[in-house]
């Protein structure tokens, strides 16, 4: 399994408030949420990303409260994957849940900067910033959690009886 795509930078201890800001959480319909994510940080978001784009951000990414409404709106909006140097455990939980991938990796995090085109190899961990032609080795998913996040999330792994 593979992303490529552009990237959208952000800092240390990005929380979920900040992701999908409280004010829209009685909004039902996944696309028109995932109209609202990262509004509080990055008004422009929704509107430059597209599908298969990659977010990579610093320490401690999707901390704060619990809402699994975080991945849900990052994913919704056409994000393919986030690399961190640390997620929150509830927010991994709830990526990995959804079928978000998410990748750890504190090089790439440092290194790849706002707009470089990245692909990721979520077989071997591997991180290629096409851009400046660095690779970074990230850490690659188990085969369980793979077949999570080709399932489309956990509920689609139990339908499918793997």
């Amino acid at each position: 399994m593979e992303a490529k795509g552009k990237v959208y930078k952000y800092g240390d201890n990005v929380d979920t408030d900040v992701i999908i800001p409280a004010r829209y959480l009685a909004i039902q319909d996944k696309k028109e949420l995932a109209t609202h994510c990262m509004e509080d940080i990055d008004k422009e978001f929704v509107n430059k990303v597209h599908k298969g784009d990659i977010m990579v951000a610093g320490k401690n990414f999707g901390c704060g409260s619990s809402r699994e409404h975080a991945p849900i709106v990052i994913k919704e909006a056409g994000v393919s994957c986030v690399i961190a140097e640390t997620f929150a455990r509830i927010f991994f939980r709830n990526a990995i849940n959804i079928g978000l991938p998410i990748i750890e990796c504190k090089e790439a995090s440092e290194g790849i900067s706002e707009g470089d085109e990245v692909s990721i190899d979520f077989d071997t961990g591997s991180i290629s910033d096409l851009t400046t032609g660095v690779t970074y080795q990230g850490t690659p998913f188990p085969e369980f959690m793979q077949e999570i996040i080709n399932a489309g999330g956990l509920v689609g792994r139990i339908n499918k009886g793997v």
